[in-house]
């Protein structure tokens, strides 16, 4: 548990970072209409949101449908890495060293 805290850690701090160069040096609109202007730019686009779809599946799964999971889902879907590395920081602490209830969350018990 203690690499997957370091490597969510790890990615948090490098999402804030790039996160800020962005808003201090970027033109989301610009930049966003550019990107979608290129075959790979949408393609990269669909393949992120795909990923973000089965993480919040797994958020789901793991919380059930409760207000919490809908909020860190709303998160994610934002935020992008920067609340899955979140997300995944929390858990990891909450699981208490335990690999099944980090996976499984409220699901393990039931």
């Amino acid at each position: 548990m203690k690499i997957a805290t370091i490597l969510a850690g790890l990615g948090a701090i490098a999402m804030i970072a790039v996160i800020a160069y962005g808003v201090a040096v970027g033109d989301f609109g610009r930049d966003g209409r550019q990107l979608l202007s290129m075959p790979w730019g949408i393609v990269s686009l669909v393949d992120l949101y795909v990923g973000f779809f089965l993480f919040c599946g797994w958020i789901l799964l793991r919380e059930g449908s409760t207000a919490r999971s809908w909020l860190w889902i709303v998160l994610v879907m934002t935020l992008g890495s920067l609340a899955i590395c979140l997300y995944v920081l929390v858990n990891l602490r909450s699981s208490g060293g335990d690999w099944r209830r980090f996976l499984m969350g409220r699901r393990l018990a039931a």
